[in-house]
């Protein structure tokens, strides 16, 4: 019995128009639409939800303004909905009914818990590397992005008030396994023993509050990171920094300024950890973020680094004869 992933997010959003342009520039499918919600959709299935902010019935914020305001994990079957039903029940706030069962988490989250509704998913085109022990490309060029369309949401980060109590109701109410700490500071939380490095990450600044630090979404390979971000340049969004990569998981990055929220990520090529792994500790820091990053991003135009001049010949090799 383990949960097995994120299922659904859904935001409390100030200018619901604007965050649904957002989610379709993001490369997210559009499967319901009233006037005080708009749901899409992730390749496999996950959904994201973007509520009115006064919409009847939403949980209440971690925090004013637009954020994230519930996640619903799932689950394999209804039996397991039950066992974790039972280690719940005296959780605040608890809930059960419509195929779910929920409780506040000690950050004062919504959380919920399902039957998982996402598909099972095989992608037929995702970018091998060759590395000098391993070519797994033959006779075939990698893969290159004009959008990303992502397939699920990975991992969800937030601020917390207390992060050895967010960690310990975490692992002890739903067996998550922490991959790797800054003790004291923060977790990273793993939703089964095997899986990509982290579903979870939580945060405890030297100033604790409530808070979302961003959502992050999975894509096909380091390729896609690159192409839906050009994308999302070109269509006008800012970056909050990236393309880089992350050192404690592997994974590639590039982070984007969501209006519905704090910020949005795609990554791809995180680690993939077993029972076996022991959970490493850290100092936050820079370098511990970021291995490199881009500072501004990249300019979807120009493929260049964002303010810096195009290429003016036909290679960009090609020199100013002046």
């Amino acid at each position: 019995m383990s949960v097995l992933g994120i299922d659904e997010i859904t935001y409390g959003v100030e200018d619901l128009p604007r965050c649904r342009r957002f989610f379709e520039d993001w490369g997210l499918a559009l499967v319901g639409e009233q006037p005080d919600e708009v749901v899409f959709e992730t390749l496999n299935g996950c959904r994201v939800v973007l509520a009115a902010l006064d919409k009847p019935g939403l949980p209440p914020a971690i925090e004013p303004g637009s954020t994230v305001r519930e996640v619903v994990w799932g689950v394999e079957s209804a039996d397991d909905l039950a066992r974790y039903a039972s280690r719940i029940a005296a959780a605040p706030d608890f809930v059960e009914g419509g195929g779910r069962i929920g409780c506040t988490d000690p950050n004062g989250l919504a959380i919920r818990l399902q039957v998982t509704r996402k598909r099972e998913l095989v992608l037929e085109e995702c970018g091998a590397h060759n590395t000098w022990n391993s070519k797994a490309r033959i006779n075939k060029p990698s893969p290159v992005y004009e959008r990303a369309t992502p397939v699920e949401v990975g991992h969800v980060v937030f601020f917390v008030k207390d992060v050895n109590a967010c960690e310990a109701f975490y692992r002890e109410a739903f067996g998550f396994q922490t991959s790797d700490r800054y003790p004291g500071r923060g977790a990273f939380l793993r939703t089964a023993e095997e899986g990509g490095h982290h579903d979870l990450f939580m945060l405890q600044l030297p100033a604790p509050r409530a808070g979302l630090n961003h959502v992050a979404f999975t894509v096909r390979d380091i390729n896609e990171v690159f192409g839906g971000g050009m994308h999302i340049a070109r269509c006008g969004w800012d970056t909050e920094i990236g393309p880089g990569r992350h050192p404690v998981s592997s994974a590639f990055f590039w982070y984007f300024r969501n209006p519905a929220g704090a910020l949005v990520e795609y990554y791809a090529d995180e680690d993939q950890l077993t029972g076996d792994w022991q959970p490493r500790s850290f100092e936050p820091g820079p370098t511990v973020f970021a291995e490199w990053a881009i500072a501004g991003g990249l300019d979807g135009v120009t493929r260049r680094q964002k303010g810096a001049e195009g290429p003016q010949g036909k290679f960009l090799t090609e020199k100013n004869k002046n």
